[in-house]
């Protein structure tokens, strides 16, 4: 079954550009591998341009398939990971996923969207997981829990300071788009490193497998934020309330991107919660978020020709569609930019600034890398603006860190994902800093 990509700009964690043209070429070749799955051979082969199609025949896809079947196991996924031009022509790379190794692809695509060459990219040497030096495992434990809401059960990892009673406790909430527990983005696991950092501190924290990655079916026809991230955040907030030795005055929410934005709103429907941290968390509407992106993705291209310009103009009036407050005369799971309008709708109909001015008993931490390409200092500073006077609120600004709450020494680019690096262990201090105090 093909999956429904969220959020495929930004705020999904991955090596993207961010264009309407680049979102078709993804799911243009999701359907690709989905047909080479199905040994739909003469359906897939039309997929290339004529130029190109009596040089890759139907028995040529068939027998590169077996082999790699044979070789690698039966085929599970397909995850467009990156796309760039080169020249006249785009290279989208995908990831895919077998039964015993995953294996890399490489798919050319002339300006009709056309498919002009379909490679086999050699094994290449992956990044590995850094371990932080601050998770120092014989302080804490980890247990395997379960979010459960209704119609769905998430596994999750519970982990607790060892030797430590009356512990805060914190539940992370993922950005958009499929993710695991760890949160994990080619080598790096923000997630998991929290977890790690808070545990060594005194803090326990409780993380989970996002339900749009173990129910990807059900994210095929209307539906919002709800159904993707607040159900499930609520039902880990009531379930942290319920492990052994914890402060029940100290029950705190980290929101992280999608899930800060969110933070505000789901702290309403969890008056037990102490406080919400919102880290790289957008101040504004989705749709000025991904014009943003746009933008950055645009002036990093360093392309000046007019033909790069107008694809630009052009995806800047698709961004436009986004910006639905009613469904009006439109369906529910019409789609807009990949996503059902219902869910564009109720984002826009969403003022996250407004509903942190309104909360007054719960505390609210929110901080913001300088170096974060994805959600600016600009949120930072509507965020500051908005509720610095108030006196539940705390800012703070870290001028090196990333999107992933990670020390780079500079804002771009995208590729600085595909390397090991830690949560800053600053960053971290000053959470639990936060967290245990008044």
């Amino acid at each position: 079954m093909k999956k429904i990509v969220l959020l495929i700009f930004a705020l999904l964690f991955s090596t993207v550009s961010f264009s309407q043209e680049v979102i078709k070429l993804f799911n243009r070749s999701n359907d690709f591998f989905q047909l080479m799955e199905q040994q739909k051979f003469t359906e897939a082969q039309a997929y290339f341009d004529p130029s190109v199609s009596s040089k890759i025949t139907v028995a040529d896809l068939q027998k590169i398939w077996e082999t790699l079947n044979e070789k690698l196991g039966k085929f599970e996924s397909a995850n467009t990971v990156e796309s760039k031009t080169k020249g006249e022509f785009f290279l989208v790379t995908v990831d895919g996923k077998f039964a015993r190794a995953s294996q890399g692809f490489l798919l050319a695509y002339n300006k009709a969207g056309n498919m002009v060459g379909f490679f086999i990219q050699p094994k290449a040497a992956e990044a590995s997981y850094l371990n932080p030096a601050y998770a120092d495992t014989t302080l804490y434990s980890e247990k395997e829990i379960y979010v459960k809401a209704p119609g769905h059960n998430l596994v999750g990892m519970l982990t607790i300071p060892k030797n430590v009673k009356n512990f805060p406790i914190v539940v992370l909430v993922h950005g958009s788009g499929p993710s695991d527990m760890d949160e994990t983005v080619g080598p790096n696991k923000t997630f998991k490193d929290l977890a790690a950092g808070f545990a060594a501190k005194g803090v326990a924290s409780i993380r989970y497998v996002k339900r749009t990655l173990v129910y990807g079916g059900e994210f095929t026809g209307a539906f919002t934020v709800k159904e993707e991230a607040i159900d499930d955040a609520v039902a880990a907030v009531a379930l942290a309330g319920t492990i052994p030795n914890i402060d029940k005055k100290k029950i705190f929410l980290l929101g992280h991107s999608l899930g800060g934005m969110l933070a505000p709103r789901i702290a309403a429907l969890a008056p037990e919660l102490s406080g919400i941290i919102l880290a790289a968390a957008p101040a504004r509407s989705m749709t000025d978020l991904m014009v943003e992106q746009n933008k950055y993705m645009f002036e990093q291209a360093k392309d000046t020709t007019q033909a790069l310009k107008k694809q630009f103009e052009g995806q800047l009036q698709e961004l436009e569609k986004t910006r639905l407050t009613s469904l009006g005369k439109m369906k529910a799971d019409s789609a807009i930019l990949g996503l059902p309008a219902s869910y564009w709708v109720d984002l826009n109909q969403y003022n996250q600034v407004e509903a942190a001015k309104k909360i007054n008993r719960q505390r609210i931490l929110i901080i913001q890398g300088g170096n974060d390409f994805q959600v600016s200092t600009h949120d930072y500073d509507l965020w500051n603006t908005a509720l610095s006077k108030k006196s539940n609120v705390t800012l703070k600004l870290y001028p090196d860190l990333n999107h992933l709450l990670s020390s780079q020494v500079e804002r771009g680019p995208v590729s600085q994902y595909n390397n090991p690096s830690s949560v800053s262990e600053t960053l971290i201090i000053d959470l639990v800093s936060w967290i245990k105090s008044n």
